[in-house]
Formats: C-alpha cells, sequence, structure tokens
C-alpha cells in the first residue's frame, strides 16, 4: 500500500495507489459474493460509503441480508465489530458506556472506572435504529462526526477507522421513532435493499440450507482501510465537476438564496432541500467509486452515480408531493434531468 505521503501528482504513486486500491476493492466484493448472494448495487454503496470514511444508512424489509453484509464486511477487513440492537429501553449510557464505582477489597478504597461500551469498535451494526426514542439516537451523533464520545464532560477518543450501519424497516410504523433530520444528515448513503430475483431468490435457499458455510478471507487491515480513506480525498476533482456538485444540491432547495436556482417541481414538492454537507459526500462519494473502478480522475457519471443514495434522505417532500404520491427517489431522477453538467 502507497505511504500516506505519496500524493496522485506522482506517476508512480498513483500507478501503486490505484492498483493497490482496485484489488481491494475486487478482493472485498468477490469475499462478500460468497455469502451475499445477488445485491451488487447495495453492496458497491456500501462499500463506496467504507472507502470513503463515510456512514450508512440501510433501508430494507426484514430477510434482506441486512446484518449478514456488514458483518461479513467486518470479516473482510478484519476489524472489530459490534451490534447494538437498538430498542425502546435503551439508553445513551448503554451505547457509550458509563462509570462505574469500584472497591479495593483489600485497601476499602474506591475507585471510578469508566466502561466502554459498544460504540468503541471499528464497524458498527445499529440495528434497526428508528425503535429508539431520540434521546438515544442522538448518542450516536458525536461519535459519527467527532470520532469521540463525551461522558460526564470526560471525552474519549474512538478507534480509526469508524464505521456506522444503521439499519432501518420501512414498514414498521408501531413502537419506532423517525431520525431527525440531523441525525440523517450525519449517513453519507441512504441505500435501499430490494428483494432478491427469482433466480437469486432460488440461490439463497439452495445456500442457506445446506450444511457449506461460506468463509470470508481477511483482505485489509484496518490501518490500511485508514490510507485508503486519505487516498480518496487526494483524488483530484476539476472545477466543473466542483461546479456541477454545487448546481445539483443548489437545485434541491425551494427557497431562500437557492430559489432561482431551483426548478419549478422542486418548489411545488420540496419543502427543505440538502445541505452543504451533501456537496460533501457528493463529490468524496464520486471519488471513492472513481478510485475502486482504477480510474484517479472523477467523472460527471460518478456524480451522477451516487447522486440518489446521497440525496434521498436530505430532500424533505411536503404535503403536496405526498398527495400527488411523489417521493424524494422520483425528484432526485427529475433533478438529474434537468441540471445540466
Amino acid at each position: 500500500m502507497a505511504d500516506r505521503t505519496l500524493r496522485l501528482t506522482d506517476p508512480q504513486a498513483a500507478a501503486v495507489s490505484l492498483e493497490r486500491v482496485a484489488e481491494v476493492a475486487g478482493r472485498l466484493e468477490r469475499e462478500l459474493a460468497k455469502a451475499i448472494i445477488g445485491q451488487q448495487r447495495v453492496v458497491r454503496e456500501i462499500l463506496i460509503a467504507f472507502v470513503a470514511g463515510g456512514h450508512c444508512l440501510l433501508r430494507g424489509v426484514p430477510g434482506l441480508a441486512k446484518t449478514l453484509i456488514i458483518k461479513k464486511l467486518a470479516e473482510a477487513v478484519d476489524l472489530r465489530f459490534n451490534r447494538i440492537q437498538f430498542t425502546p429501553d435503551l439508553m445513551p449510557s448503554d451505547i457509550l458506556g458509563a462509570e462505574v464505582i469500584e472497591e479495593d477489597r483489600a485497601t476499602g478504597k474506591r475507585v471510578i472506572r469508566f466502561i466502554k461500551g459498544p460504540i468503541f469498535a471499528n464497524i458498527i451494526l445499529a440495528d434497526e435504529i428508528n425503535r429508539t426514542p431520540p434521546k438515544t439516537q442522538a448518542a450516536l451523533l458525536e461519535a459519527m462526526q467527532e470520532y469521540q464520545v463525551t461522558v460526564n464532560g470526560v471525552r474519549f477518543d474512538l478507534d480509526r477507522p469508524l464505521f456506522v450501519l444503521a439499519t432501518q424497516n420501512p414498514i414498521e410504523q408501531e413502537g419506532t421513532y423517525s431520525l431527525p433530520e440531523a441525525q440523517l444528515d450525519r449517513f453519507m448513503f441512504n441505500v435501499v435493499i430490494e428483494y432478491p430475483s427469482a433466480e437469486e431468490e432460488r440461490q439463497i435457499l439452495t445456500a442457506t440450507t445446506g450444511l457449506a458455510e461460506p468463509q470470508i478471507a481477511v483482505v485489509a487491515s484496518g490501518e490500511e482501510i485508514e490510507r485508503l480513506h486519505s487516498l480518496v480525498r487526494e483524488v483530484p476533482a476539476a472545477e466543473n465537476i466542483v461546479d456541477y456538485a454545487t448546481r445539483l444540491v443548489r437545485a434541491t432547495r425551494p427557497a431562500g438564496l437557492a430559489t432561482d436556482a431551483a426548478p419549478e417541481f422542486v418548489r411545488s414538492w420540496v419543502r427543505w432541500g440538502a445541505g452543504p454537507r451533501a456537496g460533501q459526500a457528493l463529490l468524496l462519494g464520486a471519488k471513492a467509486l472513481a478510485l475502486l473502478e482504477g480510474r484517479s480522475v472523477v467523472s460527471f457519471e460518478d456524480i451522477r452515480n451516487v447522486a440518489l443514495p446521497v440525496l434521498r434522505h436530505r430532500i424533505l417532500v411536503n404535503f403536496q408531493a405526498e398527495a400527488d404520491g411523489v417521493d424524494s427517489d422520483q425528484i432526485v431522477a427529475r433533478l438529474l434531468d434537468a441540471v445540466r453538467q
């Protein structure tokens, strides 16, 4: 793996870096394919966010291998994995950890010791995150954005890399809590997982009802993944690419300074558009996609390919859109047609 100090402007360094990134990405996808049948788009989008150093919200009905994907990813990169099952009675301390008083039986002296919670890992599965109240959901905010947690005024740094994948069941309404917009914005991608095709489902039934257990090989270490995060940020983006990402994000806003940039359908259907963090996610996702495909240059198509998982959870539709049966996915699709490159 190329050293952190190497830059893509150095031809030799670029060749080594691109070759290594493509190798790691290809092996990761091949290892995950041993256990995950189909869902190539879902796996690719999760890998883009993982390589870029972002976090993912994975939305889909039960039984579509959401938990299995993240567990196998943790196995393939030899990182510490923790699963947090979100329930209505889950408390912030159940995620972050808590201080306890211990007494030395020999001396009788009492000391306060901090017991780390499951957030102290490299890959976190926040299972059914919408089943817990906003106070507990918010316990993830500082960890996801600042890579640290604060307990009783004391800050504790988290290990790097840190990748949070939260799952959400869209069909459950009883006993669930919608994620606040501030927390949704912390997720780089919102990935939607659909039902498999008929042939894929047949393969799933065959593979999962026998004795064979797929063995996942380790592809990369945590240190190498951290270097990949740095390498993604080194990929250059031309001014016209940055301009396109900027105009795409600004076109999602129906009011304020961006009113003149918003198409008519946005002003009719959107209550609140995407913020600057969406533009950051667009560029980082496009850079990661380019690297995964062995390219050192970001294209317009890279921006378009990551636009849906980046924008779908950052565009809030209004009542008129709901009445017209329009969702954020349809609005993003129309935006990609309306905003010129």
